[in-house]
């Protein structure tokens, strides 16, 4: 068996190969379960006792010498492999790749932002999921209020009662019961409603809400900085009016409009010839909802106002489908390459 041994050890340490197929030929012969050294393995069981260290000091040496050839070949192998990879030639044309797009609403959400964190608004986020303290109650609606119905808001499982939120004011809640004024913020976020998805109606969709709080606010700062947005987003002609309204968070409410910056005032479709556009609801805070989150109102004002992204977006790109912009539509989103 020594001599066997011997034998193999000379051939293994005498092997060398360029060729794959050669290179598996050998660990097939000597490293596999049926293998050379597997053999000896097994006729090492029937060595005599006084014999079995030297004999079993031999074996090892030869099963370590076929794995280290077998390993340096495979390696030197894969590195020539390697090396003989071709060189790119760099005198070709590149591939260009297609540039994508931002989604509309994101641009018309950026651009809103921007407007008004020029004259000091920040801006914060808050929860999709809120309670009825944040979404309703601190808010001044009444217990009785349709939007609590199961028809108007979505409502999750739970105790208390948890719901997707219906606008970003709770934002406004949470701001006011952590923050001393004054305050100046802005709100962007998604919000759900359960209606009828439709061409001009989604239950998901995004609002953008601001609010001032400091001493001395008045409607008349109010009015200012809407007429100053309205000019930033639509162009510096654009006038507004502001249409008495109901909001149970503010008192007074007021709806505005813009005008209609498609056909100067003249009356067209978007419009609807009357010349004006509806675009946002805002007003002054109520009272009740400063002392619900801790203000003192007979020390501070404020006022409060929040537009759909979802609606600024139709009217800026005259888009007459809200679906569109859930769609992922390539061919739609492709139109906004050159809007950023």
């Amino acid at each position: 068996m020594r001599e066997k041994i011997r034998y193999h050890l000379g051939e293994i340490q005498n092997f060398n190969t360029t060729d794959r197929e050669e290179l598996e030929q050998f660990r097939i012969r000597f490293l596999s379960k049926k293998g050379i050294i597997t053999g000896l393995f097994d006729e090492f069981k029937t060595v005599a006792p006084d014999q079995r260290r030297e004999l079993g000091l031999l074996l090892n040496e030869l099963k370590n010498a076929a794995q280290l050839t077998f390993d340096d070949i495979r390696q030197h192998l894969e590195a020539s492999v390697t090396e003989q990879k071709p060189v790119p030639d760099l005198t070709l044309p590149a591939d260009f790749m297609d540039i994508g797009s931002r989604h509309p609403l994101s641009i018309v959400q950026d651009q809103i932002i921007t407007i008004f964190s020029r004259i000091g608004f920040n801006v914060a986020e808050g929860p999709d999921i809120e309670d009825d303290w944040h979404n309703f109650s601190a808010l001044n609606f009444e217990e009785e209020h349709p939007a609590r119905d199961m028809q108007d808001t979505f409502f999750v499982q739970g105790r208390p009662p948890f719901l997707l939120r219906t606008h970003t004011s709770s934002v406004q809640i949470r701001m006011m019961e952590k923050t001393t004024p004054p305050i100046r913020a802005l709100f962007p976020g998604r919000v759900y409603r359960n209606e009828a998805i439709s061409a001009r109606a989604h239950c998901l969709f995004h609002q953008v809400e601001g609010l001032y709080v400091d001493r001395n606010v008045s409607f008349a700062d109010l009015k200012q900085t809407l007429l100053y947005f309205a000019r930033e987003m639509f162009g510096e002609n654009t006038g507004i009016r502001l249409r008495p309204s109901y909001f149970p968070f503010t008192e007074p409410s007021a709806e505005m409009d813009i005008s209609c910056f498609i056909c100067g005032g003249k009356g067209c479709r978007i419009c609807k010839n009357t010349g004006w556009v509806e675009i946002l609801g805002c007003g002054m805070v109520d009272p009740a909802v400063f002392e619900n989150c801790g203000i003192d109102s007979s020390e501070y004002t404020g006022f409060a106002f929040g537009m759909g992204i979802e609606r600024t977006a139709m009217l800026r790109y005259q888009i007459n489908d809200i679906r569109l912009f859930f769609e992922n539509d390539v061919r739609f989103l492709r139109q906004f390459r050159s809007a950023f």
